[in-house]
């Protein structure tokens, strides 16, 4: 990347992608080493404070050679990961759970981010495999509390995500008296289509629903006030 690139804005409103990659590489340089003992033992975040003046003080080619090094190393302690590792009990940002979980997490969050600079830069990314699978999941893990409380679909009312693209899949979920994923729904309310990255981000916030929608990546059939209001209220990240 050359400092143009470095400096360009990012789909997240505070950062630049260098920004985004500081982000990044704060979280791995805080995790390299740590392993959980119990869910109630949290990662050293007393690394934050230090990571931040060295990267300040580093020019774009000297920050990238450093970034480097940090996800270096933390490549190298997760090949070292067994299966007892990834069950251990673990703090994670959204509550206990197995450290697997929170490696999954951390895809979900590598996955936003990347785009978070490749959009932007009209750069292609590889939109299929096990990562987008994870990314996915992450957001398909909580489609019940998307589809209830953040799109508010009535009691009694249903939706069919169809998802297209790499990691492509419905997404039918119901509500009856809480929404849920089910199998299959035979008649629902509404059918919302679009493709899995547009789907993610307009999860996680980044991109703006009427723009999809005006470019066609966003459309649906059925009952047009619960599909509109599906296609402007996916987001359920903080």
């Amino acid at each position: 990347m050359d400092y143009a690139q470095w400096h360009a804005q990012s789909l997240c409103p505070d950062w630049d992608m260098r920004g985004v990659v500081t982000h990044l590489g704060m979280m791995e340089r805080v995790l390299t080493g740590w392993l959980p003992e119990s869910a109630d033992d949290t990662p050293p975040l007393d690394r934050v404070g230090p990571y931040h003046e060295e990267m300040a003080a580093l020019d774009d080619a000297a920050f990238a050679a450093r970034v480097g090094e940090i996800f270096a190393g933390r490549r190298a302690d997760l090949a070292l990961l067994t299966e007892a590792d990834l069950a251990r009990s673990s703090w994670t940002p959204i509550g206990p759970r197995g450290y697997g979980e929170f490696l999954k997490i951390r895809v979900f969050d590598f996955w936003v981010h990347e785009r978070d600079i490749s959009t932007p830069l009209g750069w292609p990314c590889d939109d299929a495999g096990p990562r987008a699978e994870i990314a996915l999941g992450q957001v398909t893990d909580s489609i019940g509390y998307i589809v209830g409380k953040k799109i508010g679909l009535p009691d009694g009312a249903s939706i069919v995500f169809h998802l297209t693209g790499p990691a492509g899949r419905d997404l039918p979920v119901v509500v009856d008296g809480r929404a849920k994923a089910v199998d299959h729904v035979e008649h629902p309310d509404v059918e919302l289509t679009t493709d899995t990255v547009t789907f993610i981000q307009l999860a996680a916030g980044r991109i703006d629903p009427q723009r999809q929608i005006d470019a066609g990546l966003v459309t649906w059939t059925g009952n047009d006030q619960l599909g509109d209001r599906a296609a402007r209220n996916l987001r359920f990240t903080i």
